[in-house]
């Protein structure tokens, strides 16, 4: 008895606009990261003035309590019933506070003591995490509940995807500028940080609001409404048995924690090597006045987005795994090459953006390509489909990288003392030790993450041919339990 998979009634189908206003919703989240992930150290050490070790660690809290509040809010979620859904609900309650909760994350408390300091911003942070959380994962939650198509939820993923990428390049771009902006206009770096957050938390808010008034909870059937709780040392004995995904979550765990390191090192630098410490240092990219920082991040985020396609192309050509080893190979040379550059040798540093932004672009698909093919090995090896066990993993696994870089970036420049620049500082420079330190974060020590992300990649099991063979028997599985009924 064959099966077939037929498209949904037109009537069923979503409209351009509802697919459109739902998209928006990772430009709330997606500007909340990227403004985290790249500027959030180079904040806490220079502009609230924690010395760096200290830093990390109140980070590193924040940051270990985001990796576990997801599936604590996702629980929550799965247990609300009211008249608007059990998703869209959060998204009216939660969006001005977490809009607001950009100000919190980008204050800077009064007190001068550093145990008071530390334990002010991990509350803090933890605090306008919570409210991300309790917008982000009832958002992301939503998308299987708008439609069972399987086109329509392909196209709903790309609306988003273009939404994440436009807010990272935006934000990216927008904050040294508007930092830069109040330092020239007589305001200080913590006035000019609170004015980025105010803008793009403002604009954070919008699109969870919209999307409570526009889109609606469709597929809730009774299978979704009781979700068995799993325990956690289950959850951790079923994942590990899969022995491809300790390789894909290893790949996918070194090379993310190298994205970090190389982002959050990348704003100290550019500032404290390449600009020799002039905190207003600009360059003229396509007859526009940049911060340097602004015109690095805009050239890398728009090459990866350009590249994208590429890798998809190479990814079908050779394989998923072949590709990504190319494009780390690559990668961890620019990093090599990037050790040897001069202060001051701006068209190279640009040069080097470009050529880091295709293989930043291999970094951001390749491993998410891997990662499904996991699936069918453990549907094989257990007879079940356990998606929701190893992306709730994968997703500790991807929060945690963000803790260990700043933790890792942090703690090397507080023992190669690293310096608090005085406040409203326009110059400063960090002693030859701390700069080597920088350095060899960026580059060095991010080469030898990448070529580790290779080692593993290379002896990552399931090759082309032996998923298809992995789906093949499923089939034959599949076919005979169909025939037995």
């Amino acid at each position: 008895m064959s099966t077939s998979t037929q498209a949904p009634p037109k009537e069923n189908r979503l409209s351009f606009w509802t697919k459109l206003v739902y998209g928006t919703g990772d430009w709330s989240g997606s500007s909340y990261g990227t403004l985290r992930q790249i500027f959030y150290a180079i904040f806490l050490t220079d502009v609230v003035g924690l010395e760096p070790r200290l830093a990390s660690v109140a980070a590193l809290l924040g940051i270990l309590w985001d990796a576990v509040n997801d599936p604590l809010v996702g629980m929550l979620t799965d247990r609300v019933r009211t008249r608007w859904g059990r998703r869209r609900p959060f998204l009216l309650i939660f969006a001005i506070p977490f809009g607001l909760s950009f100000m919190l994350l980008w204050w800077v408390p009064p007190w001068h003591n550093q145990i008071a300091l530390a334990a002010t911003v991990s509350l803090a942070f933890m605090l306008s995490d919570t409210f991300e959380t309790l917008c982000g994962v009832p958002f992301s939650a939503l998308l299987p509940e708008l439609t069972p198509d399987y086109d329509d939820r392909t196209t709903l993923t790309s609306f988003r995807i273009f939404f994440n990428l436009l807010a990272s390049l935006a934000t990216a771009v927008a904050a040294p500028m508007i930092v830069d902006a109040a330092l020239s206009a007589g305001l200080n770096q913590q006035q000019g940080y609170l004015l980025v957050a105010g803008m793009f938390g403002g604009l954070a808010a919008i699109p969870y609001l919209l999307i409570f008034a526009v889109v609606r909870e469709k597929y809730v059937t009774t299978e979704t409404k009781t979700v068995p709780d799993i325990p956690f040392r289950e959850t951790v004995r079923t994942a590990w048995g899969n022995i491809p995904f300790r390789f894909a979550t290893a790949i996918y765990m070194l090379n993310w924690i190298t994205f970090d390191l190389v982002a959050l090192a990348l704003p100290f630098y550019l500032l404290y090597w390449i600009a020799r410490g002039n905190l207003l240092f600009s360059v003229t990219l396509l007859g526009i006045n940049l911060p340097l920082e602004s015109a690095v991040f805009a050239i890398l985020l728009i090459t990866a987005v350009i590249a994208l396609p590429f890798w998809l192309w190479l990814s079908h050509r050779l394989s998923k795994r072949s590709a990504y080893i190319i494009g780390m190979v690559f990668w961890a040379g620019v990093q090599l090459a990037i050790f040897s550059v001069r202060p001051g040798q701006i068209t190279l540093v640009l040069w080097m953006s470009f050529l880091a932004g295709l293989s930043v672009s291999a970094a951001h698909i390749l491993p998410d390509a891997i990662f499904p093919d996991v699936i069918e090995w453990d549907e094989l090896r257990t007879g079940r489909r356990q998606e929701g066990i190893y992306y709730g993993v994968k997703n500790f696994v991807r929060k945690l990288t963000g803790a260990l870089a700043i933790f890792i970036a942090l703690q090397v420049m507080g023992w190669f003392g690293y310096q608090t620049p005085p406040e409203n500082a326009t110059t400063f420079m960090q002693s030859p030790a701390t700069l080597t330190a920088i350095r060899v974060l960026i580059g060095p020590l991010g080469a030898v993450l990448l070529f580790s992300a290779v080692l593993t990649a290379w002896f990552y099991p399931l090759t082309r041919e032996r998923h298809a063979r992995i789906r093949k028997l499923l089939a034959q599985r599949k076919d005979r339990a169909a025939a037995n009924d």
